[in-house]
């Protein structure tokens, strides 16, 4: 059951006075909803609590507004049962850490209770957004994921180039390029695998970076047909926009767009209805599924709505 006549959304998300609207896809996901007429809340992982059995939320009833300083209004602090919403977006950042996942136990116990989640809670867990490309190796660059520091020195002795980053991470954070000859790659190595002891990932580097490093967005199992190219900024080999890399709206690729209509149907199984593809050349690098973002670039340079499309479905899957 829903709060009321009127559909409601929970948005689960980092603290709400700090994004940056311009950018901000959790917050076009708000306007969307409530320029439909939605009930909006807000709250962050850390107040959600299991209480007889049910899931409930300390959230805030909130307005929102496209206006940078203003944007958002905390009109009464509630506490709900979470599987009375409607729907529920789980927009956390990483790090995807324990607190993390005990939070997506509770809202897997919400959808059961009746609440879509979106995306799915299991797949949540399930999907870490470096290693799901191994669900798709003929899109992906060679890859090495251990904690072995041989293996790990082994591979990059082979592919001379490579990138190694940890499993955990966003915005590019502690990502490296190390080439065979570095004389640091064993010091690199022992930091990102706390010696030994943590799996990290290897991947082949791929030239094409200078290109930019695209988003690709999968609404409902829809590739949208326009990118983000990220690109790094000189003397950067990231092309992450927390790491300085700039955005270039463009459109999407013919063979970018049939890469992504492959992958389509397999998230769409998994209940991952927002999802952002990052490709570099012909690869599949990670498969973000917790907070991806671009969705407000490509709105406000091309004439689409993206969060319309998410919201359409939405209505059509709890109304019917």
């Amino acid at each position: 059951m829903t709060i009321g006549m009127s559909h409601s959304l929970l948005m689960i998300m980092d603290p709400i006075e700090s994004i940056n609207i311009k950018k901000d896809t959790s917050f076009g996901f708000l306007l969307e909803a409530q320029r439909r007429g939605w009930q909006l809340f807000y709250c962050q992982p850390q107040d959600l609590s299991l209480e007889n059995n049910q899931v409930v939320a300390e959230c805030s009833n909130i307005s929102v507004a496209n206006e940078v300083g203003a944007h958002y209004q905390v009109n009464d602090l509630e506490t709900r049962t979470v599987s009375e919403f409607s729907t529920v977006f789980m927009r956390k950042d990483p790090p995807f850490d324990m607190d993390y996942i005990y939070s997506t136990y509770l809202l897997e116990l919400a959808q059961e209770a009746g609440t879509l989640v979106v995306n799915h809670p299991r797949s949540l867990r399930d999907c870490n957004e470096k290693l799901f490309t191994a669900w798709f190796p003929q899109f992906t660059p060679k890859t090495l994921v251990s904690a072995n520091k041989d293996k790990l020195k082994a591979f990059i002795a082979k592919q001379q180039d490579v990138i190694l980053k940890p499993l955990d991470g966003m915005g590019g954070a502690s990502i490296f390029k190390v080439k065979a000859s570095d004389p640091n790659v064993s010091v690199i190595i022992e930091t990102l695998t706390a010696h030994g002891q943590q799996l990290a990932m290897a991947q082949q580097f791929i030239p094409e970076i200078v290109y930019g490093d695209k988003r690709i967005l999968v609404v409902i199992g829809q590739v949208i047909p326009y990118t983000l190219a990220r690109i790094p900024s000189k003397g950067e080999t990231r092309g992450n926009l927390a790491a300085g890399g700039s955005g270039v709206p463009m459109p999407i690729t013919e063979a970018e767009k049939a890469i992504a209509e492959q992958i389509a149907p397999e998230l769409m199984k998994r209940g991952l209805y927002f999802v952002g593809l990052d490709m570099i050349g012909e690869y599949v690098t990670e498969i973000n599924v917790t907070s991806p973002t671009c969705m407000r670039e490509l709105e406000n340079e091309f004439e689409i709505n993206i969060a319309g499309i998410l919201f359409d479905a939405i209505e059509q899957k709890i109304s019917s």
